[in-house]
C-alpha cells in the first residue's frame, strides 16, 4: 500500500522533487479561512511582479509538458491554472477545508499540490506512463481513456486519478465531506525545488495540524527512496 513514481519517470525527469503527506481524521467542520489569507497575500505579491508564466516554478512545468509532446498553453499544470484564475478573479472558490488549504499553499509556492481521497483509491498508486487501458472519470461525467504514453496517476484497478501528470484530477478521488483520509502530493521541477518542496510540506503539516491534528506521515521522495507508505493507522 504505497504511492510512488515509476523508474521511467525518474529517469526522464531526474530533477523531480515530490513531497507527500498522509492526512487522517479529515472533516469539513474545520475553519481553514484564517490560514488562507497569508498564502493568498504571498501569491498576490508574486503576481504583481509579472505573469504566472514568468515564474521559474511554472516555466519548469511548461518545459516538462513540451518534453512530453504537449502544448504548454493548452495543457497547463494545476498550479498555473490556479494562478491564472486567481489573477483574474482575485480569489478562489471554497471547496473543502483541506482542498482550500492545499490550493492556497499551491498558489503561494506556484507548485502543483494534488489531494486524493484514499477511500476511492485502490493502492498502490503510481505516477507512470499510461498503457491505454486505464479509465479516468472526468468532472463532466465522461469516462476517458488516457493515451498510451501519457503520464498518469494510476491505481491497482487501472483507474487514472490524474491525467497529463498535474493537469486534471479524476472525479472519482475528489475530496468530499465524506473523506476520512487523504494523500497530498506536491511535485516540483524547478532549480530550487529541493528547498521549496520541504517548505511546502512543512506549511501543509502545520496547517493540517492546526485544523485536524498532525499528518500521519510525511516524506520527500527521491529516485533512491521513491515509495511513500499510505497504509491506514
Amino acid at each position: 500500500m504505497y504511492f510512488a513514481h515509476s523508474p521511467e519517470i525518474w529517469l526522464r525527469f531526474p530533477q523531480l522533487v515530490p513531497g507527500t503527506l498522509l492526512a487522517g481524521r479529515i472533516g469539513t467542520h474545520a475553519d481553514a479561512e484564517p490560514l488562507l489569507a497569508p498564502w493568498y497575500a504571498r501569491a498576490r505579491r508574486r503576481l504583481e511582479q509579472g505573469s504566472e508564466s514568468d515564474l521559474a516554478e511554472i516555466s519548469a512545468w511548461r518545459r516538462a509538458y513540451a518534453q512530453m509532446g504537449l502544448k504548454p498553453t493548452q495543457y497547463r499544470s494545476a498550479a498555473e491554472a490556479l494562478l491564472r484564475r486567481f489573477r483574474k478573479e482575485g480569489d478562489l472558490p471554497r471547496l473543502h477545508p483541506l482542498v482550500d488549504l492545499c490550493n492556497a499553499v499551491s498558489l503561494a509556492f506556484a507548485v502543483p499540490v494534488a489531494v486524493f481521497d484514499l477511500d476511492a483509491v485502490a493502492a498502490p498508486l503510481e505516477v507512470r506512463h499510461a498503457k491505454g487501458d486505464e479509465e479516468h472519470w472526468a468532472f463532466g461525467g465522461e469516462v476517458e481513456r488516457p493515451e498510451p504514453g501519457e503520464v498518469v496517476f494510476v491505481d491497482a484497478n487501472h483507474h487514472a486519478h490524474a491525467r497529463r501528470w498535474t493537469f486534471r484530477q479524476s472525479r472519482r478521488s475528489t475530496v468530499t465531506a465524506k473523506t476520512g483520509r487523504a494523500l497530498i502530493v506536491a511535485e516540483a521541477l524547478h532549480a530550487s525545488a529541493a528547498a521549496d518542496v520541504p517548505a511546502i510540506v512543512d506549511a501543509l503539516s502545520k496547517g493540517i495540524g492546526a485544523l485536524w491534528g498532525p499528518p500521519l506521515r510525511t516524506a520527500i521522495l527521491t529516485s533512491a527512496a521513491p515509495r511513500f507508505d499510505i497504509t491506514a493507522e
